[in-house]
């Protein structure tokens, strides 16, 4: 019986024990050949240059025993590596559990080949470890999932009727991927100032500071972002803030109960998607009327109850309903290939409700499920979520 060919894909800028793992646990299906990112896809898909050249990261792959022959792919994007897959020609593509996509599925379904998803487990007696672990000292800087209501941050819509915005601080326990929604742009400003974590300050005041560094009067581009960025990154827990025609909230209200962190935690995941296309622009062709203004409100109103009253079916209605009053007033945001993720993964068992991180366009599909642990455990390409708390 002939061996079967089995295709992996990856960076590996920082080689470690995790990806020899990987690589050990995708040889048990057969001989392995892996694509590596070339340098110019990372920069453009990451935003930053490679620790280690194309060529370096070849050899180091290519050396290690579990792995027949190895490649720069020659293509770009998520999907970079689909010109060495056509040279290879592999019975299975394996993915590891936060690598995975609907896009790589499919590339596999139309040829014909096996797709698996591995758990992240480390070798027998080993740490766990990954990339985003080895990075740490530059990215202890929570990132932030909006919840409901945003867009109420903006002037020209809270000038036809004010209203909350809720958001969530998180953890970057996942890779925090440029253009997909979690405020990657802010994050990047704190990070000029800040480079390895937030300061030990009042955290409204923090927020503050870096809305209006990222606001400076000089910016050519004449945008000015959203405070519910600064504020969903600095101020810990979950927090709501209040906006009436001014891009500065008058109030701003958290709450660290961790029996509601805790509870959220349990109930929400994010689908990888493609990142936002370079030149999208969610706010063409946007309809921002009172009547449609009023709806975020006061779905952001009833989502906020629904937390604090730890109501499941509620909060999911709720935030289903600030996502649909948002889309009403922007409907590009569910531009592109976001209507069939949105398709697909509503008809989903154990998913409740559904949104876009930020502005849309692309990134993740945020949901809210009847119980995270079950759910990640069937479809190991979602990504579970990690509250930040004050002192973490």
């Amino acid at each position: 019986m002939a061996i079967r060919k089995v295709f992996v894909s990856g960076c590996y800028d920082l080689l470690h024990s995790g990806h020899v793992e990987f690589f050990r646990q995708a040889a048990e299906y057969g001989d392995l050949y892996v694509g590596i990112g070339s340098d110019k896809t990372i920069e453009g898909y990451k935003h930053h240059k490679t620790v280690y050249s194309e060529q370096e990261r070849l050899f180091m792959v290519k050396s290690i025993r579990y792995v027949k022959d190895a490649y720069i792919n020659q293509g770009d994007g998520i999907l970079d590596f689909l010109p060495t897959l056509d040279i290879v020609k592999p019975d299975i593509l394996v993915v590891n559990s936060d690598g995975g996509s609907d896009a790589k599925r499919k590339v596999c379904e139309e040829r014909g080949i096996e797709y698996v998803v591995l758990q992240r487990d480390p070798h027998e007696g080993l740490a766990a470890r990954s990339s985003t672990d080895l990075k740490k000292t530059e990215s202890r800087i929570p990132t932030r999932l909006d919840l409901a209501g945003t867009w109420i941050d903006q002037p020209y819509v809270s000038q036809y009727a004010p209203g909350w915005a809720i958001t969530i601080s998180l953890e970057p326990t996942f890779e925090v991927r440029e253009r997909c929604g979690l405020s990657t742009s802010t994050r990047n400003m704190i990070k000029k100032i800040w480079p390895y974590q937030l300061p030990n300050m009042n955290p409204e005041m923090l927020a503050k500071l870096v809305f209006c560094f990222e606001n400076d009067p000089e910016r050519s581009d004449g945008i000015v972002s959203g405070a519910q960025d600064s504020i969903g990154i600095c101020v810990p827990g979950l927090c709501r803030h209040y906006y009436d025609k001014r891009f500065w909230p008058e109030k701003i209200e958290s709450c660290q109960d961790e029996g509601v962190l805790s509870w959220l935690e349990s109930h929400l995941v994010m689908i990888p998607m493609e990142p936002r296309k370079p030149g999208c622009s969610v706010v063409e062709g946007k309809d921002v009327t009172e009547q449609k203004v009023k709806a975020l409100a006061q779905a952001a109103d009833d989502c906020w109850e629904a937390i604090m009253n730890k109501d499941l079916k509620a909060f999911a209605a709720a935030y289903k309903a600030s996502f649909d009053a948002q889309v009403a007033m922007f409907p590009a945001m569910i531009q592109g290939s976001v209507q069939e993720y949105i398709d697909k993964w509503s008809k989903v068992p154990g998913v409740l409700a559904w949104k876009m991180p930020g502005a849309g366009g692309g990134g993740y599909l945020a949901c809210v499920v009847d119980d995270v642990s079950s759910f990640a455990a069937a479809h190991p390409e979602a990504v579970r979520l990690t509250i930040h708390r004050p002192g973490m």
